[in-house]
């Protein structure tokens, strides 16, 4: 999923200040940038005006499947709901800004990975990716779903996490099997829903979206991959607000930390 840029020309000058600044340039125009990272800090407006936004939440964690006897296969983190868009800032005004952490790695086996932390700025709330579950379990609701957990000898299956409208997609699923091991269903992301998990399948992790509004095309809000057929991580990606990979036998690691971004055109 490719987020578009807006046009340009809707910007007056803006002024403000907050975050980690860098300009860019691209086709003769000049963008600045404020990078927001982990925590509350403030956008402070001095000249009002147009401005774009990127709010992406923390990643959920993978869910941490056991050993043995009657292993479970942890599904993936869903990546964190993503908003972009145009906006109005006033001159004067301290706009409070919010980055989410991603979610946090659980303390025993067989327990379903934490859910990732909203990010919020300018009266925008994008929701945490939910936690991929473990222990025969469906996967957390969030920004995006997490993944099912698989499980030997579940006739049932298991569920993925539902993705909140307009910023992520559901988990993927686990197909029921009552004598085989079937395999984690991978994290919903921003740009796609999580693979379904199986006999001898992982749920693939579900796409990311990605932006240029940095100046860089980078893809945030990957689902984490359902856990593999043997002990081992599901697939998973570094980015801002992507979900990490569902586990068996070994500990999971947490959800991608968020980012707030703002760009608007200087003169």
């Amino acid at each position: 999923m490719l987020i578009g840029t807006v046009a340009a020309g809707a910007y007056p000058g803006v002024e403000a200040t907050g975050g980690t600044t860098s300009t860019y340039s691209s086709g003769g125009i000049n963008y600045k940038v404020h990078t927001f990272s982990l925590g509350t800090s403030t956008f402070a407006v001095q000249n009002g005006g147009s401005i774009d936004y990127l709010i992406v939440a923390g990643g959920g964690c993978g869910g941490y499947g056991n050993g043995s006897p009657f292993g479970t296969w942890g599904g993936g983190g869903g990546g964190g709901g993503l908003l972009t868009g145009t906006t109005n800032v006033t001159t004067g005004t301290n706009y409070s800004i919010t980055v989410g952490a991603g979610g946090v790695v659980p303390g025993s086996n067989n327990t379903d990975g934490g859910s990732g932390s909203n990010s919020t700025a300018f009266s925008l709330t994008a929701i945490g990716g939910g936690g991929g579950a473990a222990g025969s379990r469906n996967g957390l609701n969030g920004g995006s779903g997490g993944g099912g957990s698989g499980r030997q000898d579940q006739a049932a299956g298991a569920s993925g996490g539902s993705g909140t409208a307009g910023q992520g997609n559901n988990g993927g699923g686990v197909n029921g099997d009552s004598t085989n091991i079937t395999n984690g269903g991978g994290g919903g992301g921003a740009g796609g829903s999580g693979g379904t998990g199986g006999l001898n399948v992982s749920g693939n992790a579900g796409a990311g979206a990605t932006s240029s509004i940095n100046g860089t095309a980078t893809t945030y809000a990957y689902g984490g991959g359902g856990s593999p057929r043997n002990t081992g991580t599901g697939t998973q990606y570094s980015t801002p607000g992507s979900g990490s990979g569902g586990v068996r036998g070994t500990v999971p690691t947490a959800g991608q930390n968020g980012t707030v971004i703002v760009r608007y055109q200087t003169f």
